[in-house]
């Protein structure tokens, strides 16, 4: 069985069969996405639909959290349970996430609703996060929105990406930064190669037990990369 780590595919669905077509992904392969399926895409419930018919595993990102904790609150708005403490304002959501959170249907909320801060994967050595960790602090005191959110830690007072200062065991494959781009450092791979804005959508292949190689040449002949159709979301406009 092979494991396909896929970065951050923000609903671009038709990237997603084209890069699963690439890896002649088949019954029996096992694909793990790294989060931030949905939102600025064209279609993120397709997204969903593969993940769905695939079996897929998902780590939670932060475009996921965005909307759970958008409904969390619209509900305890909606239906406040007796005694509660007096409700506050529903921080509003911007129009794309919104115009997600309206078209998802219940099955869509189960996978958002049970996609995990992180998954371990034993047989390959590897941890998948959505952004990655703080490289000194023991991963159990790891905080949630660290996992979700974090890019760079500051050495010398000067910012520099997580992954540089990391040193594993266990190796990190990550998302979330699409501005950094591919990163191949010797325990982590960012696999965020920002397809939703126009440039493409990467995978890591490992054969069935196979660690993931320190050796930088060596893992980047394991990518394989999608390029995007055209730029979905543009954040400058």
């Amino acid at each position: 069985m092979r494991t396909i780590l896929v970065g951050d595919v923000h609903g671009c669905k038709d990237e997603l069969d084209s890069l699963l077509d690439r890896v002649s992904f088949v019954t029996g392969d096992r694909l793990v996405f790294v989060g931030d399926l949905v939102a600025r895409g064209p279609d993120s419930l397709g997204v969903l639909d593969i993940v769905r018919t695939t079996g897929a595993l998902v780590v939670r990102g932060n475009h996921e959290q965005k909307l759970l904790s958008y409904r969390t609150a619209r509900d305890a708005w909606l239906r406040p349970r007796p005694g509660a403490a007096p409700r506050e304002p529903v921080a509003p959501l911007g129009k794309v996430h919104l115009d997600v959170a309206r078209a998802l249907r219940p099955v869509d909320w189960v996978i958002l609703e049970s996609s995990p801060f992180f998954i371990d994967l034993p047989e390959h050595d590897v941890r998948v996060v959505h952004a990655g960790l703080v490289p000194d602090v023991p991963f159990d005191a790891q905080a949630p929105d660290t996992l979700l959110r974090i890019r760079t830690v500051r050495v010398k007072g000067e910012p520099v990406l997580w992954g540089t200062q990391y040193e594993g065991p266990p190796h990190v494959v990550f998302g979330h930064n699409a501005l950094a781009g591919l990163q191949v450092h010797p325990w982590a791979t960012g696999l965020d190669t920002g397809c939703v804005y126009g440039r493409a959508l990467t995978a890591m292949v490992l054969a069935a037990d196979e660690p993931v190689p320190r050796d930088a040449r060596a893992r980047q002949a394991l990518l394989v990369t999608i390029p995007a159709r055209r730029v979905w979301f543009d954040p400058a406009a």
